[in-house]
């Protein structure tokens, strides 16, 4: 017997032969690994903080509590902001220039909310 998978893709669910989704997704690690090259230990840091700190804060974070809290300096962290929100849409920032976005959670009010077994409550970007 044949097996498929459904994809959801915008509006519609499709079926897909399972050795085609197989195959797409054997290739994965190598092309998520190149497109991750630019990252430095401090980008990680960073974004590893945003994601974990964003659920907490239940706001957007300032670059003054980010650069204390990965303990890189503020211009530094400002270029890895810029890098992050650049090159890959890692991290949005609001009009303030704080990041109200670390994919995948947010600040900001979306359709989706989710709630953490901690308690704590955000949205999904």
């Amino acid at each position: 017997m044949d097996e498929f998978i459904r994809v959801g893709i915008e509006n519609e669910i499709t079926r897909l032969p399972a050795a085609e989704w197989k195959q797409a997704l054997a290739g994965a690690p190598g092309r998520i690994s190149r497109r991750l090259d630019f990252m430095s230990g401090d980008h990680h840091r960073v974004r590893n903080f945003l994601v974990k700190e964003l659920p907490r804060a239940g706001k957007p974070i300032t670059l003054p509590v980010i650069s204390k809290a990965v303990n890189v300096a503020p211009g530094r962290t400002a270029k890895i902001l810029d890098e992050l929100e650049q090159r890959l849409f890692f991290v949005v920032r609001n009009e303030d220039g704080a990041v109200s976005w670390a994919f995948p959670v947010t600040a900001d009010e979306t359709p989706h909310r989710l709630v953490f077994n901690t308690g704590e409550r955000l949205y999904a970007a």
